[in-house]
């Protein structure tokens, strides 16, 4: 059975049928935008690709890092991931996810408050 990404929050969870996402936020004070390219593997959630529109306090680009099209690449050194969880804040806009061809803000593809948990699931 083909691998899918599961979002919790509260007692809800949502399957996404999708092996690839992508996941963007702006940050809350240098307001500068990133993004992650991630898969949905055996092993967990691996993040394959990410990029940053700028630089500012604590977001310096890693070494490797190259400027294309107005942002920094690179691919972070993480292992895979069990489960990422997602804080929720009042104080700054909402995550947005990318998968199934469709970008949607988080609590859009999950309603609700409070943080999402992601993990790795079967596909329905």
């Amino acid at each position: 059975m083909p691998l899918a990404l599961c979002l919790s929050r509260a007692a809800t969870t949502v399957v996404v049928a999708a092996s690839h996402f992508s996941l963007s936020w702006t940050h809350s004070i240098e307001k500068i935008r990133w993004e992650e390219q991630w898969q949905v593997t055996p092993a967990g959630l691996v993040v394959v690709d990410a990029s940053i529109q700028g630089s500012g306090a604590g977001m310096e680009p890693p070494d490797g890092a190259v400027l294309r099209d107005g942002a920094w690449h690179y691919r972070p050194r993480v292992p895979p991931q069990p489960e990422v969880v997602l804080a929720a804040s009042d104080f700054t806009a909402d995550h947005t996810l990318c998968a199934q061809g469709r970008c949607q803000l988080l609590h859009q593809w999950v309603p609700g408050k409070g943080p999402v948990r992601m993990r790795g699931c079967d596909s329905p």
